[in-house]
């Protein structure tokens, strides 16, 4: 029986004796995966930051003017829903657009005199009066001008456009005159002033260029 069991040991001892380096070569394996892992997860690592730093990137910015004109055109698209009956783009016409400029007058902050006004005329008046607010001119003739580039952005056709109709035009060209002579002002652009002609300087000699002579053009 001690025999056996001695064998047993032995046997047993042996045993984990062998397996003391099948032991250790797994443990430099799983060091060697480790060294693995760590790389695989560094290179994903860093290509998910650079992903997530393009895609992160901030857009690019509107100017100031495409950010008015969007505002505009949805202002206008709001407008038309909310007509009575509600109107499509698709029927809308000049008339609607003189609406739409008549319907933003209440929200004007430019005071027009009346021709009964005490300061009609008067650029700078000396006092309150209750003369009405208006649209300035100026900002509805800015305002055709980004709905009307809208409209064709939006797949409106230019010969279709109804901010660029007659009556729009003619329209702005009475509001222009009127508001000159309500408050007094001039709209007229300033004209430019031609460069004056350079004065030769009469202390200095004059100097005359002469054209090449005959005779040393044919030689």
């Amino acid at each position: 029986m001690n025999s056996l069991r001695d064998q047993f040991e032995s046997s047993s001892n042996t045993e984990n004796t062998n397996m003391n380096p099948i032991t250790i070569n797994t443990a430099e394996n799983n060091n060697s995966n480790s060294n693995l892992n760590l790389t695989t997860t560094t290179t994903t690592t860093t290509t998910t930051t650079t992903v997530s730093s393009a895609s992160s990137s901030p857009p690019s910015t509107l100017s100031r003017y495409e950010n008015q004109k969007r505002r505009d055109w949805n202002t206008f698209g709001q407008y038309l829903r909310n007509h009575r009956p509600p109107l499509s783009l698709s029927i809308c016409s000049g008339a609607h657009v003189l609406e739409f400029l008549r319907y933003l007058d209440q929200f004007g902050k430019t005071k027009v005199h009346t021709q009964l006004c005490p300061f009609f005329g008067l650029p700078n008046p000396p006092a309150p009066c209750p003369c009405p607010l208006r649209q300035a001119w100026g900002s509805l003739d800015a305002l055709i001008g980004r709905l009307r580039a809208a409209f064709e952005e939006n797949g409106g056709k230019p010969e279709a456009n109804p901010f660029g109709a007659r009556a729009v035009r003619l329209y702005l060209r009475e509001v222009r005159e009127s508001q000159a002579k309500a408050r007094g002002i001039s709209y007229e652009k300033k004209k430019r002033k031609r460069p004056l002609p350079r004065v030769q300087d009469p202390s200095q000699p004059a100097t005359t260029t002469l054209p090449p002579s005959t005779n040393a053009t044919s030689n």
